[in-house]
């Protein structure tokens, strides 16, 4: 997809690989005026096993070239970036709206209470603080199991998302909970993606992301700031306006970017 010709009205997105585009596909959604670049950082996937010096590293280092070339806004679409760089980059961009991802628990036990949710995340998203406190302050309200996926971004990746592989490596991860789980919080933009491939493991479960969530937080920066594009704006009207990169620059990797964009979740 070829992006319309404003160099300095684009909003800059960026994961470690695809799993961003579940974050994406809400974007344009909220946001059908605006011109999008979507980086994968596939090169360096998965992010969630990486110290977090590393991911913060590399999210800067993508963040600088987007501010660079322009970028009016930054969306972190990835729950493990947001939580090692969301804050940094904010404080040395303090004009630019930046968002990020993160868990959806509190929607899902809200709607669930009294109920047994799941969230399926990485284990670095797992092992933050910010992570273990929101747990423990809605735990009495619902049974909260947190499960790391581990094996799951490395299959997405690998073009494996509906592989027999993935089902035995859910089946481990999840089968002994079969029929026992209301809902299923989804806390790796990778992970809508795999839903179907979830529910056949775990039954009729209810999913829960931070992607829709995300996306009305930019919109109502992007209001708040006078950036949002409108239409007959500068920006093009033809939607959606959409480049995509990756740090594994060839032709069937961005093939690859392209069918997970128009993947249905």
């Amino acid at each position: 997809m070829e992006a319309c010709s404003a160099p300095h009205n684009f909003i800059g997105v960026f994961d470690s690989g695809v799993g961003g585009m579940s974050v994406l596909k809400h974007l344009v959604v909220q946001l059908p005026h605006e011109t999008f670049r979507y980086f994968g950082d596939s090169a360096f996937a998965p992010y969630g096993t990486r110290p977090k010096e590393q991911i913060t590293k590399r999210s800067f280092a993508i963040a600088h070239k987007f501010v660079d070339e322009g970028a009016k806004a930054l969306v972190i679409a990835c729950n493990t970036a947001t939580a090692a760089a969301a804050e940094e980059l904010r404080a040395t961009y303090p004009s630019m709206p930046i968002v990020g991802v993160e868990p959806a628990l509190k929607p899902a036990v809200t709607a669930y209470p009294g109920g047994t949710v799941v969230v399926l995340a990485t284990q670095a998203t797992l092992s933050l603080q910010k992570y273990h406190d929101l747990e423990a302050r809605l735990h009495p309200s619902a049974k909260v199991i947190s499960i790391p996926g581990e094996g799951l971004v490395e299959l997405i990746e690998s073009g494996q998302a509906d592989s027999e592989q993935m089902h035995k490596r859910l089946t481990e991860l999840l089968g002994a909970y079969a029929g026992q789980v209301d809902a299923v919080v989804l806390g790796c933009t990778h992970y809508p993606f795999i839903k179907k491939q979830i529910s056949s493991v775990l039954g009729d479960v209810e999913f829960f992301d931070g992607g829709a969530g995300a996306a009305h937080q930019l919109k109502r920066l992007l209001e708040q700031d006078n950036l949002l594009a409108e239409a007959g704006s500068e920006t093009c009207d033809e939607a959606p306006n959409i480049t995509f990169s990756s740090s594994i620059d060839t032709p069937e990797e961005l093939a690859f970017y392209q069918k997970f964009f128009s993947q249905e979740m």
